[in-house]
């Protein structure tokens, strides 16, 4: 059930609120594990089984943690939970790459298992280990409801797309939340800008992005509108994911991470990963880089911490070369940065470092989107006029008209140019009229979403796939 479809925001979220806000305290992390299980069920139904049973082994695996802390048992439970953990996310999201992989090798002839992918897999896994990992060292206090940890786990505003969300992040919220008037506005207001940027500008650049690989008059400029376009189609239609989380959580009492911070305006690709889906760098730093030795390490050592961490980060993608490659990608640069280009940037204008991290972000993004090496390469090539492709014809142009505007707000859209403006307003005789304004505005976005969304247009989610 996506977030921005009619059937969750007139159907299933006005019920669940009902039944939620209705609801003692005492039974609402109930309500709200049956009904993040039934909102999963609606459109995974075999694979709640194995979220439920992945969320049963954590809580026994927590249990066993703390009742022999400090012995080998309490080790094995840790080892049990990360070796189920990371065993299921490998069968069910990686088992046909290793299959495929290993038959590329000529040496064998294996039939792929052909298992969907359960939405959402990557996070709840994450989230489990996240849990069992923290308790271990200390850093967490056990959970001894299986319906809290549920509710935890299964938790649907960040369910299936994240932010990914640790227990230590909500565990108070899980006993003592309250909720008030001013998280359900503030928290309706996130949902609903969070809606409009998926719906009104991340599926019409994504649209865009599905004409241009469907047609078969390409030109040097039709590449290039490609390559922004989706640049801007996965940071609206993931950002815009996650700000919905965070206002659906806030509304209901809960206080979600963010997620992005306006990465596009980064001055470096270290910069950048820093505002791109904080959740999961974080998640990788704590879990994995420290661990490692981080960058306390000898320098060939702290290289090698680097490449791990980023060779995961692209498997974790996706089960394909092409994401594993897009991770290595990132890794070299960030290695120049760190021990060459930001030595160079210090002594040039800002102007320079900006535009080098966004033409290695675009790049990164080609390859990211590419269904194959080959068709990564002959893209990037096509950029610059291989193929001897044309720098512009009609289509081009005529797709350039019909999409400018969707453009132009995406790229507005990316800085924070209104959110500057609010602050600067606030207190101001026109601060007061914004705030009088801004509910209607966001009733005006609901209304366009509604539309576009009974029109029966466009509107995929790309993280679903990992």
């Amino acid at each position: 059930m996506l977030f921005s479809s009619v059937t969750f925001l007139y159907w299933f979220f006005p019920i669940f609120l009902i039944l939620y806000f209705a609801a003692p305290k005492k039974i609402k992390n109930s309500i709200l594990l049956f009904g993040s299980l039934f909102f999963y069920f609606w459109g995974e139904p075999i694979y709640t089984l194995l979220m439920f049973g992945t969320t049963l082994i954590g809580w026994v695996c927590g249990l066993l943690i703390e009742k022999y802390r400090g012995t080998a048992i309490s080790k094995a439970a840790l080892l049990a939970s990360i070796i189920i953990g990371l065993g299921s996310l490998g069968v069910f999201k990686y088992s046909d790459f290793f299959i495929e992989s290993l038959n590329s090798l000529k040496l064998f002839s294996l039939k792929t298992l052909g298992i969907a992918l359960p939405i959402g897999i990557s996070f709840y896994t994450f989230q489990i280990l996240s849990y069992t990992i923290d308790l271990y060292r200390g850093n967490a206090a056990v959970q001894k409801s299986l319906i809290n940890f549920g509710a935890y786990v299964s938790l649907f505003p960040q369910l299936i797309a994240g932010p990914i969300v640790r227990y230590t992040d909500v565990a108070e919220d899980l006993e003592y939340r309250t909720v008030t008037l001013e998280k359900i506005s503030s928290g309706a207001f996130r949902f609903v800008v969070g809606l409009g940027k998926k719906v009104l500008v991340a599926n019409v650049l994504g649209e865009l992005c599905s004409i241009y690989k469907a047609s078969d008059e390409k030109s040097v400029l039709f590449v290039w509108i490609y390559a922004i376009a989706y640049s801007l189609h996965i940071y609206f239609d993931f950002s815009g994911y996650s700000d919905m989380a965070i206002g659906l959580g806030r509304i209901m009492g809960f206080r979600f991470i963010e997620n992005f911070n306006y990465p596009y305006i980064s001055k470096s690709i270290t910069e950048f990963w820093r505002r791109w889906h904080i959740s999961l760098g974080t998640w990788f730093r704590d879990y994995v880089y420290i661990p490692l030795g981080g960058n306390r390490a000898k320098p060939a050592r702290h290289i090698f911490n680097i490449f791990v961490v980023w060779f995961l980060t692209g498997f974790w993608h996706g089960a394909g070369w092409t994401f594993i490659s897009w991770g290595i990608y990132f890794f070299i640069f960030l290695i120049l940065e760190k021990y060459f280009l930001q030595k160079l940037f210090k002594k040039l204008p800002v102007v320079f470092s900006h535009i080098y991290t966004v033409i290695v972000l675009i790049f990164g993004w080609i390859l990211f989107d590419a269904a194959s090496m080959t068709e990564a390469f002959k893209t990037i090539g096509s950029m610059f006029g291989a193929g001897g492709l044309p720098f512009a014809n009609t289509t081009t142009l005529y797709y350039l008209r019909s999409y400018g505007v969707a453009l132009i707000a995406g790229l507005f859209g990316s800085l924070p140019l209104l959110k500057n403006l609010v602050t600067k307003l606030e207190g101001t005789k026109f601060g007061k009229a914004y705030t009088i304004l801004e509910p209607v505005a966001l009733v005006f976005i609901l209304l366009m979403v509604t539309a576009y969304l009974i029109d029966g247009s466009y509107n995929p989610f790309i993280y679903f796939r990992f």
